[in-house]
Formats: C-alpha cells, sequence, structure tokens
C-alpha cells in the first residue's frame, strides 16, 4: 500500500472516532435532558444532517471543474473554494458519505434506541415492537432520503458545489 493511501486512511479512521465521540456525546448530553418530541426533532436532524453530507458528497464527484474555473476567472466568489471541492472530490466525498454519513447512521440508531426505550417506559408498549418499528422508520427515512436526494445531487452537481464553494469562502474554510 502507497504511504499516501495508508496516511489518508489512518486520517479517516481518526476523524470518524473523533467525530463519533463528539456527536455521540453531545446527542446523548442532549436525549438525556429533553422530552420525547424534542428527542424526536434531534434524531430527524441528525438523519437529515446525513443526508445533506451526502448530497455534498455526491455533488463533489459528479461537478464540472470547468464551469469554476470561468467564474473563478471573473472573480465570483465561492468559485476557487469549488474547484478545491472538485479537484480533491475522491477526499470530499469520502469525509461527507462515508465519514460523516456513517456517523450519523450510527448516532441515529442510537438516539433511535433511546427514544424507544423513552416510548416504551411512558407508554408501557412492548420495548420490541416500538424499537423495532422505530429502526424501521429511521432506515426508511435515510436510504429513501438519500436516494431521492441523490439524484437532485447529479442533476444539480454544479450549483451545489458552487454553494458549498460561497459557504467556504464566507468562512474562510480551507
Amino acid at each position: 500500500m502507497k504511504k499516501g493511501r495508508a496516511n489518508w486512511i489512518l486520517t479517516i479512521f481518526i476523524l470518524t472516532f473523533i467525530l463519533s465521540i463528539i456527536f455521540s456525546a453531545i446527542s446523548n448530553v442532549i436525549a438525556a435532558s429533553f422530552n420525547d418530541i424534542v428527542l424526536a426533532i434531534i434524531l430527524v436532524s441528525v438523519i437529515c444532517l446525513g443526508i445533506l453530507f451526502d448530497v455534498i458528497g455526491t455533488s463533489s464527484i459528479t461537478a464540472k471543474e470547468a464551469t469554476f474555473h470561468s467564474m473563478s476567472s471573473r472573480k465570483i466568489k465561492g468559485a476557487k473554494e469549488a474547484i478545491t471541492i472538485v479537484k480533491n472530490s475522491d477526499k470530499i466525498s469520502s469525509i461527507c458519505n462515508d465519514v460523516v454519513g456513517d456517523v450519523c447512521g450510527i448516532i441515529s440508531g442510537g438516539l433511535g434506541a433511546v427514544l424507544a426505550i423513552s416510548l416504551s417506559t411512558n407508554t408501557g408498549i412492548n420495548n420490541t415492537i416500538i424499537s423495532v418499528i422505530i429502526s424501521a422508520i429511521i432506515s426508511a427515512f435515510t436510504v429513501g432520503g438519500k436516494a431521492i436526494f441523490k439524484t437532485i445531487a447529479v442533476d444539480n452537481s454544479d450549483s451545489i458545489i458552487f454553494a458549498v464553494g460561497k459557504v467556504k469562502h464566507f468562512f474562510r474554510i480551507k
């Protein structure tokens, strides 16, 4: 295995580990502090975040670099950042689709388990039944949302990456 590839794999491993700790800690603290409705809203937000990053990752692979070179030559803010995203689409896609997407999937499963236990305790309904239903809902929304938005990401990749480039430019993210 090439040294650069090994370094990238190690970086992704460490990034995933750190993001998992941060997101899990935050979501568990929040989950313990709020009622079932707020917990469900947080769960939906985590699923939406995973879908959003899947859109960005997919768009980065299908966007056309030439579009942004034209914008960059006209000094349009965000175009240089968009070029960087497209040039590094393999890494961007890996981070967005795999790291953030998978971490969101794992955290949504954990939040779903907490919600299932809470609902079971509050309603008296069997925990297994509630757990299965919540798992199915999480899976359906995650997979269905990614399927719907993947087509949108491919069809509108240049616009999406330009919007991300503008955000990167605004926040001066390298």
